[in-house]
């Protein structure tokens, strides 16, 4: 027989998916404050409108983002 699942234990595991689901948003909204991209967003993006196209290695992303903030050919722009 399985034990019953003990309350308190549902409890930690609640609150750890929350203390997660929150890290994770501090992060995304630490990085858009300091202009830094959310790669897996354009990673979500890319394959849900460009699915045919590989999308571009986290370090081909970040350099092409900075080089949109800080100065460069063109900038970036997907659609």
């Amino acid at each position: 027989m399985r034990p019953v699942p003990d309350v308190q234990d549902d409890l930690l595991c609640l609150c750890r998916d929350t203390a997660l689901r929150w890290g994770r948003g501090v992060r995304r909204t630490a990085g858009a404050m300091i202009g830094q991209p959310d790669y897996q967003a354009y990673v979500d993006h890319a394959a849900a409108t460009h699915p045919d196209q590989p999308p571009l290695d986290k370090t081909a992303f970040f350099r092409l983002h900075e080089q949109r903030r800080f100065g460069g050919a063109g900038g970036f722009k997907c659609c």
